[in-house]
């Protein structure tokens, strides 16, 4: 066909004319191995190839029927084709039927809060509450057995909630923990033990022995960003899912227990970019660009000419995400800031000033600037912990630099796979932040 010097001449016609009719053999072909016949009636091939073309929506609808009836999905099911071998009061049935499935779906989405458009069920606010409680409530009930011990008490001390107990007042303490109702009994009580009268006209005569004062508990705010890789390998066993999940659910924790302290999610890949967690759920790892298997490159970021669209975007900068985060905690007025590195290994992406550097495989020009972006933090108080996962190319060099990263900051390196990851972080989170109160 190819070698046909025009595709309008008596040859090429011909040729065409070969092509179908062999296309039509082969249809015969896989008619009579797919299907076993009787009798003696002979077919043209129209009539054939139409037997055959009923052949095949039959099983289509055999199929459909039984994966309909394993999992009650019955719109699945073609009617207008059903129609064609059903009688119409059956086809009523099932279609009122269909109905029935279908307002079962509105209403359980409805209850759970999700809202239908033209691309789908989507998150409304209210579903992804819910699904935070529930899965707060199984990442804890799972862990309930192990959290005797985990906890201090709480602290002592000039803090802003009041417990039941009380104590002597103390020079310095501020009155408006004042227990007036123990301190009155106090006097009352060293008056009689001193012979004094209490009634109609004797005055009580306060002593500071008599005053009595609550204890308190001084409840410290907390700042933390959390960096999400969403580089290209994050794509590998769906370990990004398992990552939005910890964000949903970890966003979930300090709203309902910790509503005072300060959580931000910052999104990491070639560039860092801070996300509301409005966001989160629309996440993806960025798709691969490059496949070479050396990759040396260097853009001008400050050039007009170039722009994060000009960028492979599915590199793996840690350095940027840190440098971000150590803006947003340095406006946070309290000493009890971290930064949680969720990743599945090294840095292949940096910023020398206004210079980007792709480098892969992973270049020790990465990991020293990766590293002092990590002492910046550690100079202003800040905490990095890494959590790595556990991926398919991960090697002994990743899990060196996850340590030296922890280390430099002070902080701490877990590891977790990607399933059990939600309830690595939460947990950790909830167990630091129950440690500062103590």
């Amino acid at each position: 066909w190819y070698a046909l010097e025009s595709e309008r001449g008596p040859l090429a016609a011909s040729v065409m004319g070969l092509i179908n009719r062999l296309g039509t053999v082969y249809e015969l072909n896989e008619l009579a191995s797919r299907w076993t016949f009787t009798g003696h009636q002979q077919l043209s091939i129209e009539q054939a190839l139409e037997v055959k073309e009923e052949l095949e929506t039959i099983d289509r609808l055999l199929a459909q029927l039984e994966e309909a009836r394993k999992n009650a999905k019955i719109g699945l099911i073609d009617l207008d084709a059903l129609g064609r071998f059903a009688d119409a009061g059956e086809l009523d049935d099932l279609e009122r039927l269909k109905q029935q499935v279908q307002e079962m779906i509105e209403r359980a989405a409805a209850e759970q809060g999700l809202d239908r458009s033209k691309q789908g069920y989507q998150l409304t606010p209210k579903a992804i509450r819910t699904f935070q409680g529930k899965l707060l409530e199984q990442i804890f009930s799972d862990l309930a057995p192990s959290k005797t011990g985990r906890h201090q008490a709480a602290a002592v001390g000039d803090g802003a909630v009041e417990l039941v107990p009380t104590r002597p007042f103390e020079f310095g303490d501020s009155v408006a923990h004042l227990d007036l109702p123990g301190s009155l009994t106090n006097t009352m009580l060293r008056t009689l033990a001193e012979g004094g009268a209490i009634g109609p006209g004797s005055p009580l005569r306060l002593d500071q022995r008599d005053l009595e004062v609550h204890r308190t508990r001084n409840s410290p705010k907390a700042a933390t960003v959390v960096i999400l890789d969403m580089s290209g390998s994050m794509r590998y066993g769906g370990l990004y899912i398992n990552v939005k999940r910890m964000a949903l659910a970890l966003q979930g924790l300090v709203q309902r227990e910790y509503p005072g302290d300060f959580l931000q999610f910052i999104e990491m890949a070639s560039f860092a970019r801070p996300r509301a967690f409005s966001e989160l759920v629309s996440l993806l790892p960025k798709p691969v660009t490059i496949f070479d298997p050396v990759v040396r490159l260097r853009a001008d970021m400050a050039d007009p000419n170039i722009g994060e669209s000009d960028i492979p975007p599915h590199f793996t900068n840690i350095q940027h995400a840190l440098q971000l985060a150590r803006q947003y905690l340095a406006r946070q007025d309290t000493p009890n800031r971290q930064v949680i590195v969720i990743t599945d290994g090294l840095p292949t992406a940096h910023f020398e000033d206004q210079e980007l550097y792709l480098l892969y495989p992973p270049h020790g020009r990465t990991e020293e600037a990766t590293i002092r972006e990590a002492r910046a933090c550690h100079r202003e108080g800040i905490m990095v912990n890494v959590f790595l996962l556990s991926g398919w190319s991960q090697s002994r060099e990743d899990i060196q630099f996850a340590y030296r990263l922890a280390e430099t900051a002070r902080g701490r390196v877990a590891f977790a796979a990607g399933n059990e990851l939600d309830r690595f972080v939460v947990w950790d989170y909830h167990a630091r932040r129950r440690s500062i109160i103590g």
